[in-house]
C-alpha cells in the first residue's frame, strides 16, 4: 500500500496497548508512528512489552495529546475511564479518526455515566448526540463503516450480550436476566493491586462490584438497541478467576412455554450464522475459554429448560478473550471497518491450544 494509514496508540504500556500493537504492527495498511505514555518514558516497545521485542524500534514518549495526533490519520486511545474523556476534547478540532477503548463515550445516558463511573461526564452532549458509535460489528456493522470515532464496547458488555442478543434479535428478551461472569486477571491492568495480583488470586474466586458494575447500563443499551424490550433489567455479578486471560459468562433469561429448541437454535443460526468471529459451539459441547484465548474469536451456546407454568428458562453461554475480542481485538476489528477493509485482517488467526 503505496500511502499507509498513519497510527498513533495513547496509552501504551497496558496490557491493551501491547494488543493493539501486536495486530497493529503487522497490518500492511498501517504505520504505527507514534506511541505515547505517562510511564515507561524512553523506553522502547520491546523493552516494556516482551513478546514485540525487535518488531519496532518504536519508544514510549510523553506528550500532550494534539500533539501527539499531529499527523496522524487515527488515533487508537488506551486510557482509564475518566481521563479519555479529557483526551478526546483535545484531540476533536485536529480532524483524527478516534477508536476509544474505555467506557468514556459508550453510554446515551449522561446520568447513568455519572451514576456507574462516578463523575460527570465532562461533555455530556457528546454522549446524547451520537458522536461516537458503539464499536460492535455484530450490532452496528453498517454504521461503523460510516464512522469517524469508534466507542469500543467493554468486556464483560461483550460477552454478555453477544450471549444474549440472539434471544434480543428476535423480541424474546424481556423482564429481569440474571448473569455472572468470571473474568482473568489482565482485565484488571498491568499493575497489580491487592485484590487483582494474579499470586492472590492464582487459586482463588471472589466477587466484586456485585449488582453495581460499570458495564451493567451498556449492556442493557446494547440489547435493548438489538431489539429487546423495554422491561428489561440486569443482575450481574463478577467474579475474579485464577486464570490471566479469558472471560465466561452464564446468563439466565425467560422466554413463553411454547419456544422450542428449534426455534432457539435458528436464532442463533440467524443472528450469527454469517459473523466471521462468533462460533456456536454443539455437538454436546458448550463454551469454553480455552478455544478462544489469545484470539478475537467468541464461543456462544444455550440450554433450554423445562416448562414451568407459562414459561421456560433459558441459559445462555458465551467465552472470549477479554483483551482481545473484549478488548483490543474488537477494537482493530472496528478500525478494519472503518477504513474499508476486511474486518478480518490480522485478527483471523486462532488462539493457542492448549
Amino acid at each position: 500500500m503505496a500511502n499507509k494509514v498513519k497510527a498513533v496508540l495513547i496509552g501504551g504500556t497496558g496490557y491493551g496497548g501491547a494488543e493493539i500493537l501486536r495486530r497493529l504492527l503487522f497490518n500492511p495498511n498501517v504505520d504505527v508512528v507514534r506511541v505515547t505514555a505517562v510511564d515507561n518514558i524512553g523506553k522502547k516497545v520491546g523493552d516494556v512489552h516482551f513478546n514485540l521485542a525487535g518488531l519496532t524500534d518504536l519508544t514510549f514518549q510523553e506528550m500532550p495529546p494534539a500533539q501527539a495526533v499531529a499527523g496522524a490519520d487515527v488515533a487508537f486511545l488506551a486510557m482509564p475511564h475518566k481521563t479519555t474523556a479529557k483526551v478526546v476534547l483535545d484531540i476533536l478540532d485536529t480532524g483524527v479518526r478516534i477508536v476509544d477503548l474505555s467506557g468514556d463515550f459508550r453510554l446515551r445516558d449522561a446520568a447513568a455515566y455519572a451514576k456507574y463511573y462516578g463523575v460527570e461526564h465532562p461533555a455530556p452532549q457528546m454522549l446524547t448526540d451520537g458522536s461516537f458509535t458503539y464499536g460492535m460489528p455484530e450490532l452496528n456493522r453498517e454504521a461503523i463503516r460510516k464512522a469517524r470515532y469508534i466507542a469500543s464496547p467493554g468486556c464483560f458488555a461483550t460477552t454478555i450480550a453477544l450471549g444474549l442478543m440472539p434471544l434480543a434479535k428476535e423480541g424474546l428478551l424481556t423482564g429481569p436476566i440474571h448473569t455472572v461472569a468470571a473474568t482473568g486477571s489482565s482485565g484488571s491492568g498491568a499493575n497489580p493491586q491487592i485484590t487483582t495480583h494474579h499470586p492472590l488470586r492464582a487459586a482463588n474466586l471472589r466477587t466484586y462490584k456485585p449488582l453495581e458494575h460499570q458495564h451493567i447500563p451498556e449492556i442493557l443499551q446494547t440489547l435493548r438497541n438489538a431489539g429487546g424490550k423495554e422491561d428489561m433489567s440486569l443482575e450481574f455479578v463478577p467474579v475474579s478467576a485464577p486464570l490471566p486471560r479469558g472471560i465466561f459468562s452464564t446468563s439466565f433469561a425467560e422466554v413463553p412455554a411454547s419456544v422450542t429448541q428449534e426455534q432457539l437454535t435458528a436464532a442463533w443460526k440467524t443472528a450469527y450464522g454469517n459473523e466471521p468471529f462468533i462460533r456456536i459451539v454443539g455437538g454436546g459441547r458448550q463454551p469454553e475459554v480455552v478455544g478462544v484465548s489469545g484470539s478475537n474469536y467468541v464461543e456462544v451456546g444455550f440450554t433450554l429448560g423445562p416448562v414451568t407454568g407459562n414459561t421456560r428458562r433459558v441459559v445462555c453461554f458465551s467465552a472470549l478473550d477479554n483483551l482481545v475480542k473484549g478488548g483490543a481485538g474488537q477494537a482493530i476489528q472496528s478500525f478494519n471497518l472503518m477504513m474499508g477493509w476486511d474486518e478480518r485482517l490480522t485478527l483471523a488467526e486462532p488462539g493457542l491450544w492448549p
